[in-house]
């Protein structure tokens, strides 16, 4: 799943925080780390259009999802 992004954002994401170096290894890891996460909000989403009978994920499927998956609103 880390394939579907690149590094670049990655390390724009990271330099957001605090203007510091990133490392290429910093970069690949917050990548991969993100790849599952994304893969676990996609499966919480997907299941929550299917529990109300849809066939099409939603904006509040995803909302849902980071809820279930997150913790957050």
């Amino acid at each position: 799943m880390a394939e579907e992004f690149t590094l670049a954002p990655m390390r724009r994401l990271l330099k957001r925080v605090k203007n510091l170096r990133v490392s290429e290894g910093a970069s690949e890891e917050l990548r991969r780390v993100l790849g599952e996460i994304g893969l676990l909000l996609a499966e919480a989403a997907v299941a929550h259009a299917e529990e109300e009978g849809r066939r099409t994920v939603l904006r509040k499927d995803i909302r849902a999802a980071a809820e279930r998956v997150l913790g957050r609103r």
